[in-house]
C-alpha cells in the first residue's frame, strides 16, 4: 500500500510540475489561479498549510509542501500526520497536487458541476444542521451494471445523503448510468455530478474543507482544527464502484484525514478503525442490497426515515423534484383551477385518528385538471391555535417529498402536479392524506394527538371550505402582526446550528426571525414544545439593559454560556455595537456603506459584485463561523422590513442597495414598512445592480433620489 500511494504521489506532482512550469512559460507567473465561487483560494491548501495561493507564482509552495509530505517529512506549518507508519501524509500530498491540478487544468463540463461555489455549500449547511441531509456519499467510478447504479443511489437519496458524482471508467461514468435509469439529477435530487475523471473527487474535498472554514471559523494554517472539525461534524463517506487504481487508492486514503472512510463493491484490504475515522476505514460490500446501509453504518450516521404506507419513495431528496409537462398524469391549482390547503385544530371528540377520506373523483379519469381542497384536521389535549399555520406550511414539505409528485405554494395559492409514473405505480389523492398524517405524527407528536385528512375535488365543495379558510388565513396574519418584542416575555435561543459553528447561538424574537430565515419566533416555540430538550430554548428576557440597543441580561447571559464563552454581549437591534454573530447559513448580508451614511443588503443567490467592491462570497466569509463582525450582519430575509431592523441605526432609511431580484421579493414588506414611516416610494429610491454598481454610482444615484439616508447621522 505504501509504494502505491508513493508512486501515485510521484506520479501526480511530477504532473504538477509540468502543468505549472507550462502554464507559467506561457502566461507568466503573475497569472491568477484559483476556483471561481470560493473567498478561500485553493482551499485545501489555504485551510491545512495556510497558503493563500492567488497566482501561479504562489502555486510553487504548493508543490513544494506536497514534497515534503511525500518525502514522509511534516510540512512547514508542521502539518503532519503520523498514522499508519506515514500513509496518510503522502497521501494528503496527493489531495494538494489533485487539487493545483484541478485548478490549473479543469475547464467546464456540460452536465458536471464541477467545484461546489461556496453559496451551495450554505445552502446545503443548512440542510446539513435541521437534519433534512443526514449525509454526503462521495461516489467515485461506476456501479457494474444501470440498475445496480440506480439502486444505490435511490438508496442514498432514501436516506437523505446528498450522492457527489466524480470519476469514469473507460468512455462511462455512473452519471451515465442514471441518465440511462432515467434518474432526474442536480442539487434539489440531492444527486450532483462534479465531473468525469478522477480529479474531480478534490471538488468534493474543497467542499467539505470549507465547511470547517465557514461554519467551524477555523482559520488557514490551522490544520488540526480543521481536520477535527471535518471528522467530527461533516458525515460525509467516500463510495468506490469498480476498479482500484493507483490514483484513486491513494486519494481515497487522503480522504480518510478528513474522517471519512471508504465503502467499495471491489476486493480490497479491509482496514479497521484507525486515529482518524470514526469506526472501520476501509470496507468491501458486494451485495448492492446491503450496500447502502453499510455505507451508513460505517460512517455512524443516524437516519430518521418515515416508512410511510404508499406506492412512492418518500424522502426530502426528492423535495426538489419536478414533474414536467410530458410526464403528467394530473395537475391542481395555480392558473389551471382552484386549489387550497389548510390546517385547523378541533376538539379531541370531533377527530378521528387516520380518517382519510376522499370526497370527489380520484385521478382514474383522463382529466388534466382538477379542484382540490386538502383539509387537514388535529387535535391535541395541549394544542395552540398559534401553532395551526406552522405545521400547515410542513404540508408543502410533506408532499413535495414524494416522489412523482410536485407541490408548490401554500394556502390557496398551490399548484400540485403528479406523474404519469407515480399514478402507473398506484399513487392516489387518498396518499396524499396518508403522507400528511404520518408525517405529522413523526415530527409534531408532542403537539399532535389526532390527525384527519379529507380531500375535496368537486368544484362547489372546494369552494365553499376555501371560504372558510380564507376567513382564518386574514385572522392569522392580524394575530402575527401584532406579535412585537415587548408584548412577550420570552425570546427564544436556537443552536441548531452549532453542529457546524459550535460559538454561535442565535436569538429569536417575535420581530428578529433566525438569519436562515427557516425559524421565526413562533417556529422556535413549537420546536420547544414537540422537544423541551432540543435546540430550541425559551429565554426568559428579564432586566433590559440597553433598550435602544436591544439588550438584555439574562440573553448576555445565555449568549455567553452559549458560546464557549467568547461573546459576552448581544445586540438584538444594532449591527454596529456587540451584533449578533453568524454561523454561515444566512440568506443575506448587511453591510456598512459609510460614504453613503447607509446600508447595503446581499443575498446569497446574487453572484454579482456589489458597491463595497466585494461579492456575497467573499462578504460571507468575514462573517460566518459564529464571530461578532461589527458593521456586518447575516440576517434572514424578511427581518429587512421589520420594525426592529437596525433600529438603532435608523432602521430601514438607512438601506441604500440591494440587487434587483431581492428588491422586488420584499417590495409589498418593504412598501408597507416605509409607509409606516412616511418615506414615499421608498422602494424606489433604494438602487439595485441595474443602476449603481460602485460606490461613486450609488452615491449620484442617491443624490437624485433624495435618499433619506444622506441626511441622517454618519454611522461611523
Amino acid at each position: 500500500m505504501n509504494n502505491i500511494v508513493a508512486g501515485a504521489a510521484k506520479k501526480l506532482i511530477g504532473l504538477a510540475e509540468a502543468s505549472l512550469s507550462e502554464a507559467i512559460k506561457k502566461n507568466g507567473e503573475g497569472s491568477k489561479i484559483g476556483f471561481e465561487g470560493t473567498a478561500f483560494y485553493l482551499p485545501l491548501s489555504y485551510a491545512l498549510l495556510g497558503l493563500e495561493v492567488k497566482d501561479l507564482k504562489g502555486a510553487r509552495d504548493v508543490v513544494a509542501q506536497a514534497k515534503l509530505l511525500a518525502e514522509g517529512k511534516p510540512a512547514s506549518c508542521g502539518l503532519n500526520i503520523p498514522y499508519l507508519d506515514g500513509l496518510l501524509n503522502k497521501a494528503l500530498a496527493v489531495l494538494f497536487v489533485e487539487e493545483l491540478l484541478a485548478a490549473l487544468l479543469h475547464t467546464p463540463q456540460e452536465g458536471f458541476l464541477g467545484f461546489v461555489p461556496d453559496t451551495v455549500l450554505r445552502s446545503l449547511g443548512v440542510q446539513l444542521v435541521d437534519g433534512r441531509i443526514a449525509g454526503i456519499a462521495v461516489v467515485i467510478g461506476k456501479a457494474k451494471d444501470t440498475d445496480t447504479a440506480v439502486k444505490i443511489i435511490r438508496g442514498l437519496q432514501e436516506k437523505n445523503v446528498v450522492s457527489l458524482l466524480a470519476g469514469n471508467q473507460g468512455e462511462k461514468s455512473i452519471r451515465d448510468q442514471l441518465v440511462e435509469g432515467n434518474v432526474e439529477l442536480g442539487l434539489d435530487n440531492y444527486i450532483v455530478p462534479l465531473g468525469s475523471d478522477e480529479l474531480s473527487v478534490i471538488y468534493a474535498v474543497n467542499f467539505a474543507i470549507r465547511a470547517a472554514l465557514t461554519f467551524g471559523g477555523c482559520h488557514g494554517g490551522q490544520w488540526q482544527e480543521a481536520l477535527k472539525y471535518t471528522q467530527d461534524r461533516v458525515p460525509a463517506f467516500v463510495v468506490v464502484l469498480g476498479k482500484l487504481d493507483d490514483v484513486i487508492t491513494a486519494t481515497g486514503l487522503g480522504v480518510l484525514n478528513l474522517g471519512f472512510p471508504i465503502i467499495t463493491d471491489m476486493d480490497a484490504p479491509q482496514v479497521g478503525k484507525i486515529e482518524t475515522t470514526k469506526y472501520e476505514a476501509l470496507v468491501t460490500e458486494k451485495d448492492s442490497e446491503k450496500f447502502v446501509s453499510r455505507c451508513i453504518e460505517t460512517r455512524g450516521i443516524k437516519i430518521k426515515v418515515s416508512r410511510l404506507p404508499i406506492p412512492v419513495l418518500h424522502s426530502p431528496a426528492f423535495e426538489g423534484e419536478r414533474v414536467r409537462k410530458e410526464n403528467l398524469k394530473v395537475e391542481f391549482g395555480s392558473k389551471y383551477s382552484t386549489a387550497f390547503e389548510y390546517l385547523v385544530s378541533r376538539p379531541m371528540e370531533q377527530v378521528e385518528d387516520g380518517k382519510i377520506e376522499l370526497v370527489g373523483s380520484d385521478i382514474d379519469s383522463d382529466l388534466k385538471s382538477m379542484p382540490l381542497g386538502i383539509y387537514v384536521e388535529v387535535a391535541s389535549r395541549n394544542f395552540n391555535k398559534d401553532f395551526e399555520p406552522i405545521l400547515e406550511r410542513q404540508i408543502h414539505r410533506y408532499i413535495n417529498e414524494a416522489q412523482g409528485v410536485m407541490h408548490m405554494g401554500q394556502r390557496e395559492m398551490i399548484w400540485v402536479r403528479i406523474s404519469r409514473e407515480a399514478f402507473d405505480k398506484g399513487f392516489r389523492l387518498k396518499h396524499l392524506g396518508v403522507i400528511i398524517h404520518g408525517m405529522l405524527h413523526r415530527d409534531f407528536g408532542a403537539l399532535v394527538d389526532k390527525a384527519q385528512v379529507t380531500i375535496f375535488t368537486l368544484a362547489e365543495d372546494v369552494e365553499k371550505h376555501l371560504r372558510g379558510a380564507t376567513e382564518a388565513f386574514i385572522a392569522r396574519d392580524e394575530r402575527l402582526k401584532g406579535l412585537t418584542d415587548e408584548k412577550v416575555d420570552t425570546f427564544y435561543s436556537c443552536a441548531l446550528c452549532q453542529s457546524f459553528a459550535p460559538n454561535h447561538i442565535c436569538i429569536i424574537t417575535p420581530e428578529r426571525l433566525g438569519l436562515c430565515g427557516a425559524y421565526s419566533w413562533l417556529d422556535a416555540k413549537a420546536a420547544f414544545e414537540i422537544t423541551p430538550t432540543g435546540g430550541n430554548q425559551p429565554i426568559k428576557k428579564g432586566e433590559c439593559t440597553d433598550e435602544t440597543l436591544g439588550q438584555w441580561k439574562n440573553i448576555n447571559d445565555l449568549i455567553f454560556e452559549k458560546s464557549n464563552k467568547t461573546i459576552s454581549e448581544v445586540s438584538m437591534y444594532s449591527m454596529l455595537v456587540s451584533p449578533q454573530s453568524s454561523c454561515g447559513c444566512f440568506e443575506c448580508i448587511v453591510a456598512l456603506l459609510p460614504e453613503a451614511g447607509g446600508v447595503m443588503v446581499v443575498n446569497r443567490d446574487y453572484a454579482g459584485m456589489t458597491p463595497l467592491g466585494m461579492t456575497f462570497t467573499q462578504l460571507a466569509g468575514s462573517v460566518g463561523g459564529g464571530v461578532q463582525t461589527p458593521g456586518f450582519i447575516g440576517v434572514g430575509k424578511l427581518y429587512i422590513s421589520s420594525k426592529k431592523f437596525i433600529s438603532a441605526e435608523g432602521g430601514l432609511a438607512r438601506v441604500v442597495w440591494m440587487p434587483k431580484d431581492l428588491k422586488d421579493a420584499l417590495r409589498p414588506r418593504i412598501d408597507a414598512r416605509a409607509a409606516e414611516l412616511g418615506l414615499e416610494g421608498f422602494c424606489d429610491r433604494i438602487a439595485d445592480e441595474t443602476q449603481a454598481q460602485t460606490i461613486e454610482e450609488l452615491l449620484e444615484f442617491l443624490k437624485t433620489k433624495s435618499h433619506p439616508a444622506l441626511g441622517m447621522p454618519a454611522l461611523i
